[in-house]
Parts: structure tokens; C-alpha cells; sequence
């Protein structure tokens, strides 16, 4: 995918799922925040990839400070998948400022005994809180909902929130847990870049591994945390198809549903490649 000014974007057309079906293309867009998306980002949204449906995963504070920028045909759903309230309700809850400025604080936080407390727990926490579970829940719903055009879900960096609704739904259309993690990880080199250049200072300052990881964590992704994450779910579930029916309440048909939309035999995904290039090139 190729955005002017949209981070972290990928389409999951043409990953391969067990069964030997692929993704069909343009269809499942993960990306960050669409709040600086330019013009021409918007007519690639709207036109080529005909998108239905936006799923911001952020906090209400967070999609205020940087609402998205509309795309025409598509209508936008708030999905706060974080228990913000929660947070504040345990005196724990970072301000919405912090989220959107956290390179510049992550440095002075991943000394804190808080943050290096939610890089730990922010995958679990994604996956067991209930709140979290019925906002994943109505994500499918409303996926299902959707005949006909893209969808596109994102958080602000694209990476945690989006990740783990990525890691769901490719669960659900029969991706492998090496396929699942792959694309998880893939967020690690959109930020390489930005996380060494804060782990560097962080070391200036004493920073030990524990301190670092909490970088890691928060401006890359923790793919060691989110494998244990899966673990998890396995051990308590019995298997992530399980943990699917059980907390997610996707049933049967809705699996059938979503494979059969969103699938397709590999040689017909060449041939849009083929098709997509030719036109490209015209």
C-alpha cells in the first residue's frame, strides 16, 4: 500500500491461510491514525479500494485530539478497545496528551514502575478485559454487516490495538500462528528506526534492558509478549478458534461467512496482482 501520509499501512491480501487459500486483496486494510491522511490518500481509500467501513480503536480522548479525516462512502465506528475509564477509575490512566506526544515522554516513563507494569500487561489485558472482548466483538459483528467494499481498522500507531484485531481476524480466517505472528511483527520495522534512536538515549540516561523494553514495547511491539499472549489464550481456551466462539461469540456461519468473502484460491489472487500492475502501468 502506498499512502502519502498514512503510518503503519498494510493490506492482508495474499496471505496464505492453512487450508491453502489466500486473502483476497484490497479488502482488509490495517493502518494508524487517518488523522493526517492527504487528499490523495482519501481518493485511494474511496476509489480504488471502495472502503466501507473505518474502525478507530482509540480512546474518545484520543480520536478528539486527532479526528480522522473523513473518507466519502465510508462511515466511521469509534471502537475504544482499551477500559480508559477503568484506568481512571484505579487512578492509573495516562492523559490522552501523553498518547499522542508518547515519543517524547517514553524515555522519562519506561523508568516507572507504571509503564514497565503496561508493557507487560497491555496484550493480556487486550484479550481477557471484558470491555475489550465486546469491543472486538462488535468489530466482527460489523465486519459481517459489511457485503462490499474494504474495511479498515487502526489505532494511533497502527501497531497494539490494530495488531491484535489483525491477530483476531486472521485466527478466524484460518491464518497459522507463524502467519499470525509474522504480520504482528511487521510493525518492528515500520518503527526501528525511531525505537533505536530512543533506546539510545534511554541507555545515556542508565537505562538497563528492563527500562529499553518498555520502549520497545510502546513505540515498536513486544512480538516475545504477544507470543506468550497466545499462549495464554490457548491454555485458558484450548485454541484461539475457541477462544473465538467463546468471548468474541463468532459462531460457526460467521466463520463460513468471513472465509468465504474474504478468501480465494492463490492463482485467482495472482491474476488481480497482474491486473492491478497492467492498470498501474497504463
Amino acid at each position: 500500500m502506498h499512502f502519502e501520509n498514512i503510518i503503519n499501512a498494510r493490506d492482508l491480501g495474499g496471505l496464505r491461510m492453512r487450508d491453502g487459500k489466500v486473502i483476497r486483496t484490497g479488502r482488509l486494510l490495517r493502518t494508524g491514525h487517518l488523522a493526517d491522511a492527504t487528499p490523495g490518500d482519501v481518493a485511494l481509500l474511496r476509489d480504488r479500494y471502495r472502503l466501507r467501513r473505518i474502525f478507530d480503536f482509540r480512546s474518545l480522548g484520543e480520536a478528539t485530539l486527532q479526528p480522522d479525516v473523513e473518507v466519502p462512502g465510508a462511515r466511521y465506528v469509534n471502537l475504544p478497545t482499551l477500559d480508559t475509564e477503568a484506568e481512571r477509575m484505579s487512578g492509573n490512566a495516562v492523559p490522552a496528551e501523553t498518547w499522542r506526544n508518547l515519543p517524547s515522554h517514553i524515555v522519562r516513563l519506561s523508568f516507572t514502575d507504571d509503564f514497565k507494569h503496561k508493557a507487560r500487561d497491555l496484550y493480556p489485558s487486550l484479550v481477557n478485559s471484558e470491555f475489550s472482548q465486546l469491543q472486538y466483538a462488535a468489530f466482527f459483528d460489523m465486519i459481517l454487516n459489511t457485503e462490499e467494499g474494504a474495511v479498515l481498522w487502526h489505532c494511533s500507531q497502527g501497531k497494539d490495538r490494530t495488531g491484535i484485531g489483525a491477530a483476531f481476524l486472521l485466527a478466524a480466517l484460518g491464518a497459522d500462528r507463524e502467519t499470525i505472528v509474522r504480520d504482528f511483527d511487521r510493525s518492528n520495522e515500520t518503527y526501528a528506526q525511531l525505537v533505536n534512536l530512543l533506546c539510545r538515549e534511554a541507555t545515556v540516561l542508565g537505562a538497563g534492558e528492563e527500562e529499553l523494553d518498555v520502549i520497545r514495547a510502546f513505540m515498536g511491539v513486544s512480538t516475545p509478549n504477544f507470543c506468550r499472549t497466545l499462549d495464554g489464550i490457548e491454555q485458558q481456551y484450548g485454541s484461539k478458534e475457541a477462544y473465538l466462539k467463546g468471548p468474541l461469540a463468532l459462531t460457526r456461519e460467521d466463520l463460513r461467512c468471513l472465509r468465504e468473502r474474504y478468501l480465494e484460491e492463490p492463482f485467482l489472487s495472482e491474476c488481480m496482482k497482474d491486473s492491478d500492475s497492467a492498470s498501474e502501468a497504463r
